[in-house]
């Protein structure tokens, strides 16, 4: 059975912000600082052409920065000294903590779209659960 499109975009989701494989969940998407370029598990590429990343890069990390230059411009310059010193620094800090996170659901954002509009020359291995019988959907003779 193939889960609903708002189970998957979840999932898949949620595995790239715990910084797990989108596809199956088990892998890691980090070593460290350090992006890791196919799932040890499932075998997923997770970045075929980095070019074709910009725009979750975008979403997931320079538009929170963004924010976060209109937050210290609008707020931290009317603050008292000490208080917008620290602001800064619990910015700057979360900043720094998220971004792996941060990363990983753009990851994830780029899986789902290699998902609903898929490449023949970039190969998604099968659904965990589904690798006995993939064809059938694909062909058009199971229910979805």
């Amino acid at each position: 059975m193939t889960p609903s499109r708002s189970t998957l975009v979840r999932t898949a989701l949620g595995r790239g912000l715990r910084k797990r494989c989108p596809h199956c969940g088990e892998g890691r998407l980090f070593s460290g600082w350090t992006h890791i370029e196919r799932c040890a598990v499932c075998g997923l590429v997770f970045v075929g052409n980095p070019g074709d990343t910009w725009a979750f890069a975008i979403l997931g990390d320079r538009l929170p920065l963004a924010a976060m230059i209109v937050v210290i411009y609008f707020g931290a310059g009317r603050l008292p000294r000490l208080l917008g010193l620290t602001t800064l620094a619990v910015l700057g800090a979360l900043v720094l903590w998220t971004a792996p996170n941060r990363w990983g659901a753009g990851i994830a954002l780029h899986y789902l779209s290699r998902l609903y509009w898929p490449d023949p020359a970039d190969p998604i291995p099968p659904l965990p659960g589904t690798a006995a019988d993939p064809e059938p959907k694909e062909n058009g003779q199971g229910n979805g």
